[in-house]
């Protein structure tokens, strides 16, 4: 079937986080499978032809709503396009695709990650004096309450929830398609030697150690959770005398005060903060366990990228990439990432070796590198297109 598909999103470059990046991987796998899609962005920095850049603002700037919508429809109008599939509340497209959730739930959660009820009650109170989410709260509420708005591309199953809990939204207008990343190339021995052993020197590990890698990725310490994080890691170094872990922090936010909590919890020296990493999947084959105690993640990349590197993970419920973990099978999922006894426990059970293997062993029996597969993703959205295009045709 020929298919013509417009993918929208507000910025066409991949390094700026997961949905950016997890856009153009689908744009990729869908024109592997025959789909003829372009990507329609307010602005970017890409040069691929496939690419059209809308409204090329100022770096610092983030993009109108209403600006980028009118925008939009010019081009609509005068491309043809079977298919409009929007990242962002347009209420003119065929499918809306929230990788970010919905925005009351971000409101919500991004709150709940502050330390002090003082502070989450502020957080709650001035969440509409950003303008933007604001427009883009009422854009969603506005789509969600039209019946003839676009269908719903939750990217799991909290997301769905997150539909029907804010805004009422029935189980016709939701189509759960779980998030997908690109597999993992063969990974280079010759670096992944040379990347161990400066992780060693920087730790000022000998060679002969046996050290136990928990790996942290973020670009938001404070809402992915490393506050909790880093409490439960001083509990475990307590409890645990037979193994040597350490916790490597990689991620583009400031880390200042993340240093100031570790040197109070006298756990600097099994702390490693590593930066902005490029190739996760370098970092990810020298790690033992990843572990995300999120307060907020509609479904995470960086859990989804360690099951595809057969690691075994850690992380909460408000976690939408739980959809593919059986707890206790391919990982530990605890409840709340406040609850740090129950994840220092958690490590814990991951300072036993067998533990590791079994649960890599499990993640490659079950399967989950097809069930993950950005490839799988885009197959399930094209069964959805083909539905939207049936139903015009009626």
């Amino acid at each position: 079937m020929q298919m013509k598909v417009a993918l929208v999103i507000e910025r066409a470059d991949v390094a700026l986080g997961g949905a950016e990046r997890s856009t153009f991987e689908l744009m990729q796998a869908l024109q592997g499978l025959g789909i003829q899609v372009e990507l329609l962005a307010a602005k970017g920095t890409t040069s691929s032809q496939n690419v059209h850049i809308l409204s090329q603002a100022g770096p610092a700037k983030r993009t109108n709503l209403s600006k980028l919508s009118r925008k939009l429809r010019k081009k609509i109008s005068q491309d043809h396009y079977d298919i409009i599939h929007s990242v962002l509340p347009f209420d003119f497209a065929d499918v809306y695709q929230p990788r970010g959730g919905s925005f009351a739930e971000v409101i919500i959660r991004n709150a709940a990650s502050y330390e002090t009820s003082l502070g989450r009650s502020y957080k709650l109170a001035t969440a509409f004096a950003n303008r933007r989410r604001a427009a883009m709260l009422r854009a969603e509420k506005k789509l969600c309450k039209d019946p003839q708005g676009p269908l719903i591309a939750a990217v799991s199953e909290y997301v769905r929830r997150q539909f029907q809990n804010h805004y009422a939204l029935s189980d016709e207008r939701i189509f759960v398609i779980p998030n997908g990343v690109k597999m993992p190339g063969p990974t280079d021995e010759a670096y992944m030697t040379k990347l161990r052993s400066q992780l060693f020197e920087q730790l000022q590990l000998n060679e002969t150690a046996k050290p136990l890698f928990f790996l942290f990725v973020a670009n938001n310490f404070r809402l992915k959770g490393l506050t909790p994080l880093l409490t439960a890691f001083q509990l475990l170094t307590k409890r645990v005398r037979t193994a040597q872990p350490y916790l490597l922090i990689a991620g583009r936010d400031k880390s200042s005060k993340y240093r100031k909590l570790a040197a109070r919890l006298g756990i600097s020296q099994r702390i490693l903060f590593l930066g902005r990493i490029k190739q996760i999947q370098n970092l990810l084959a020298i790690t033992d366990v990843a572990v995300l105690p999120t307060f907020y993640d509609p479904c995470s990349r960086y859990i989804l990228e360690a099951l595809a590197a057969d690691k075994p993970v850690i992380t909460t419920r408000f976690n939408g990439a739980v959809d593919f973990i059986v707890n206790g099978r391919h990982g530990k999922i605890i409840d709340n990432p406040r609850q740090v006894n129950a994840l220092s426990d958690a490590m814990t059970y991951f300072t036993n070796t067998s533990n590791i293997q079994n649960a890599s062993r499990t993640i490659i029996d079950d399967n989950l590198k097809e069930k993950i597969s950005v490839h799988r993703h885009a197959e399930q959205l094209i069964d959805l297109y083909k539905i939207i295009i049936q139903n015009k045709a009626k």
